[in-house]
């Protein structure tokens, strides 16, 4: 079998390939990297039957074009965009076939920020460190450019026409935080107010992190000035020394020495990552075991959502191939090559 592409035709800024990133590099200063929405990853794999370890194409507010060598299944999942083959509108969290040379047009999000194309059997472009994630503020990798061929991986499902309800995450909200090394140096009336502000992210968030925007004064803590720099991770949230919290998203740096109010909890992270432009959210402090005790609820959540998986009810009057579909029980496709075979 000959090798499977997908050609870029057009490509939205900082679109990238992503998977579940590259774990163990803190000590050489490289962070982890990897979707800046771990959710969609798994969603995405559900949608199509396959690993979550697989990569994808996660795309920062607007997506773009492409079109596949071969027949391939895709699925698409986190930010909702809008997305059309040749002009037939796509669902979105949702499995399809992508016809060999069609057109597959994804636009900008319409709600949240990143979105994702998932392909049955994954990106499968080399693997750097363990992991085929770009790493924009590292140079590993790059951003993906109008001409690229991605390589697709071999097939291991046949799957597609399949939906889920997606977590919501996409418009703000409630974000669990434990407290951090530096917790104890903020007052207990700065961290009543930071609980109580309602903050928005600001419009310069990149993967290195989200800006928040409120009103109000700024948070500061006591004695930062002193504070030496010393290893940071995803979810930290640094207090600049303007007094604006900054949550760190994958691609951050691996020390710091700016104070941290807190660390928002692995499960509340994708909220953090997609809040649009407006979304409001708001920090909650809870206690390590009440973050332990979610972060176990967020797994089993994980696991189960290949349960979660239905059938996309499709509108007949937008269905080219109308009578390849079993749409009544019994009965038998039309490119079935032995209908007898395997339904008698």
């Amino acid at each position: 079998m000959s090798a499977r592409y997908l050609h870029v035709l057009e490509a939205g800024p900082s679109m990238t390939v992503q998977d579940a990133g590259r774990a163990g590099y803190l000590g050489e200063g490289l962070s982890r990297s990897g979707a800046a929405d771990a959710l969609a990853l798994a969603e995405g794999a559900a949608l199509l039957r396959q690993g979550a370890e697989l990569a994808t194409v996660e795309m920062a507010g607007m997506g773009g074009a492409f079109r596949p060598s071969h027949d391939m299944r895709i699925a698409l999942s986190g930010a909702p965009m809008r997305a059309d083959v040749d002009g037939a509108r796509l669902t979105w969290n949702a499995s399809h076939l992508l016809p060999a040379g069609a057109v597959l047009r994804i636009g900008a999000a319409e709600a949240g920020t990143y979105g994702y194309l998932h392909l049955g059997g994954g990106v499968a472009t080399p693997s750097v460190l363990g992991s085929r994630a770009a790493h924009l503020a590292a140079g590993v990798g790059g951003a993906l450019k109008v001409g690229d061929e991605l390589p697709v991986g071999d097939e291991t499902s046949d799957a597609v026409g399949l939906t889920l309800d997606p977590a919501p995450r996409f418009t703000g909200g409630e974000v669990r935080v434990t407290e951090s090394m530096q917790t104890a140096l903020f007052s207990g009336e700065t961290l009543s107010r930071f609980e109580s502000t309602e903050f928005t992210r600001d419009a310069r968030a990149n993967r290195m992190g989200v800006r928040m925007a409120f009103d109000g004064a700024p948070f500061a803590a006591e004695g930062q000035l002193a504070i030496l720099s010393e290893v940071i991770v995803p979810g930290d949230i640094q207090m600049t020394g303007d007094g604006t919290p900054f949550v760190l998203l994958p691609e951050c740096q691996t020390t710091g020495g700016y104070p941290r109010i807190g660390t928002v909890i692995p499960p509340d992270m994708p909220r953090v990552a997609q809040a649009g432009p407006g979304a409001a959210l708001r920090f909650r402090f809870i206690s390590q075991q009440e973050g332990v005790d979610a972060l176990r609820r967020h797994r089993d959540a994980l696991a189960a959502l290949p349960r979660g998986v239905r059938a996309l009810l499709r509108d007949p009057a937008q269905m080219s191939d109308l009578l390849s579909y079993q749409l009544i029980d019994g009965a038998v496709s039309a490119h079935d090559p032995d209908p007898k075979g395997d339904h008698e």
